[in-house]
């Protein structure tokens, strides 16, 4: 079965579903209708696919917000980022695996995407960032999936410097979980093990795992609302909409 949708390219094979983010226009960049799509897979997932893989461009992974569809002027309205927080809930606890083959740059949310999947898988290439801080912002919603995968610190240290990490640093920290030159083959033996699990028994521990720690979902409250806050700050849309128009950051010249 194939479907076909306007930022994704996605294809079933019996119990396997292939996701590409598709917005070469963007660099993979996040948008509302990006995430109703991925849901819309996810819904179809839910009783057939036992292992679910999220790729996207050879040169970039995803990067983030569309800053381009952000709202500007002087009474902005925050766009909802709970839809977005629920569709990386879902990667990390539905029924299925979930594998994030990453090749290029990772950027802000995309790292959201990295974090929530099961099992991460990255070329040598790959590079891992966040850049939000430097303009006002907070990767709110993706750091309850980022400390639940590398631990606050290394969570911390991440947001506040705002510098990428190369995927062996991205390894050593637990972000990837497997890193070689050719990733396409490192996925493809990776699936052959994964195939040999039952769906039933994938649902199954995924469900008790999910009990033994609620953090993502007592998080989700306070990560949207610390979202919310930051993207409807005026200066910080400022800072958004001068990097749009000019592509300089807050501290430069104009």
């Amino acid at each position: 079965m194939t479907e076909i949708y306007r930022n994704l390219r996605v294809r079933f094979e019996d119990d396997l579903c292939f996701v590409q983010i598709y917005r070469p226009d963007t660099n993979n960049a996040i948008d509302e209708h990006l995430v109703i799509e991925i849901i819309d897979v996810l819904d179809q997932c839910e009783t057939a696919v036992k292992i679910l893989v999220l790729e996207g461009l050879p040169e970039a992974f995803c990067l983030g917000a569309d800053f381009k569809q952000l709202q500007f002027g002087d009474t902005p309205t925050p766009q909802d980022p709970g839809p977005l927080y629920d569709l990386w809930y879902r990667l990390a606890t539905g029924p299925y695996v979930t594998i994030a083959h990453v090749r290029g740059r990772v950027n802000a949310g995309g790292v959201g995407f990295v974090a929530a999947c099961d099992v991460v898988l990255s070329d040598d290439k790959a590079s891992f960032s966040l850049s939000e801080l430097l303009f006002g912002l907070m990767p709110a919603c993706v750091f309850p999936f980022l400390v639940r995968r590398i631990g606050f610190a290394r969570a911390h240290y991440l947001t506040l410097m705002t510098q990428p990490v190369t995927a062996q640093r991205a390894l050593e920290w637990g972000l990837v979980d497997a890193c070689e030159e050719d990733s396409a083959n490192l996925l493809r033996k990776h699936l052959l093990r994964l195939r040999r699990l039952s769906k039933d028994a994938v649902a199954r521990y995924k469900r008790y795992a999910v009990a033994l720690d609620d953090k993502l979902m007592t998080s989700r409250m306070p990560a949207i609302a610390a979202n919310v806050e930051v993207f409807g700050n005026s200066d910080n849309l400022k800072n958004i909409e001068r990097f749009v128009d000019t592509g300089r950051f807050p501290w430069e010249a104009a």
